[in-house]
């Protein structure tokens, strides 16, 4: 027999993931691949699912129904998937310095003493450099600047070499300059070490440079292709089953609803329920044994979206024709 080659088959295989919390339903037939050194961006609103999907990709929460396979395999081995969560408020008073943080992403261990030898600490010290923050390495983490503070967290995430990274929200209060630089970062570790990327965002304007491939949720249902397959009048105002009008206007992406509440939206914000108790769905969905493949559709995969920033003076419109400027 052949010994498998991981290199020919999609880093993440999900498939027909339904996820129900707090009775709500929050993904509904969810399809999603990811290859190597792809970088892929999962874009909604507050209550879309997006840190619900990662989290089930993580196993962190049982689908209702679905499949999710990393590397075509069932069970999540130690350090394949490195992740981001959202902001983390840290205490500037904490005596944890910023490379003991890092650190944490390779042993795991809590805070407290744990053996690190001289090839522990040049992993580390290598995962600081290829994000650009070794000469903050001794600084407590909690007294850094909210940039330098995201490259921490992302080297903590890279520090094992993992095949994907998820970031959920890693933009988040960064202002512009920051939020671009961070996306840069991400941009050079996809590509010198081939590592898939999935990163959430409300706002898809910080990340047209570099993605591949765009995931936009709403009501559960999922819209997959690229930027300028997904982003569309026509296919968006599908997906939420409200009228979208998308509009471009000096390089940035604007998209609008029609006149109405916002579509897509839970009163309640179902999502915060994935904290309380009363997740629904079992056994039936599990990680298993599956290559699948790279989709290359012409189409983007509408399985059953956004922020919605306000558009500024006097935008094109994006017609349902040809919207690739």
């Amino acid at each position: 027999m052949k010994p498998t080659d991981d290199t020919n088959r999609p880093l993440l295989n999900v498939s027909g993931l339904r996820v129900n919390l707090g009775g709500r339903s929050i993904l509904d037939g969810i399809d999603l691949t990811v290859g190597r050194g792809e970088f892929v961006g999962l874009i909604g609103s507050n209550g879309a699912g997006k840190t619900t999907l990662l989290k089930t990709i993580l196993g962190d929460i049982t689908p209702l129904e679905g499949n999710v396979t990393v590397l075509g395999r069932k069970r999540l081995q130690t350090g394949v998937i490195g992740y981001v969560p959202q902001k983390i408020e840290l205490d500037p008073d904490l005596p944890l310095l910023a490379k003991d943080f890092v650190a944490l992403g390779l042993d795991g261990q809590k805070f407290g003493i744990s053996l690190r030898g001289k090839h522990f600490w040049e992993r580390v010290n290598t995962a600081l450099k290829g994000v650009g923050a070794l000469e903050y390495a001794d600084r407590p983490v909690g007294r850094l600047s909210g940039g330098q503070q995201q490259r921490i967290m992302i080297a903590a995430a890279i520090v094992a070499d993992p095949a994907l990274l998820l970031l959920d929200e890693p933009l988040a209060n960064l202002d512009p300059a920051n939020s671009a630089d961070i996306v840069a970062l991400l941009d050079h570790i996809r590509s010198t070490k081939g590592i898939g990327i999935i990163l959430s965002a409300h706002d898809i304007n910080p990340l047209l440079g570099v993605l591949d491939r765009v995931v936009y949720l709403a009501q559960g249902r999922s819209a997959v292709g690229r930027t300028d397959e997904v982003v569309r009048t026509d296919v968006l105002s599908e997906l939420y089953q409200h009228p979208i009008t998308v509009l471009r206007t000096q390089g940035r992406i604007v998209v609008l609803a029609d006149e109405g509440s916002e579509p897509g939206h839970h009163p309640d914000n179902a999502e915060d329920a994935e904290d309380a108790e009363g997740i629904e769905g079992t056994g039936r969905a599990e990680y298993e044994n599956e290559t699948g493949r790279i989709a290359d559709a012409q189409r983007p995969n509408i399985s059953q979206a956004s922020q919605l920033p306000q558009a500024p003076q006097s935008p094109q419109e994006d017609g349902s024709h040809d919207d690739r400027r």
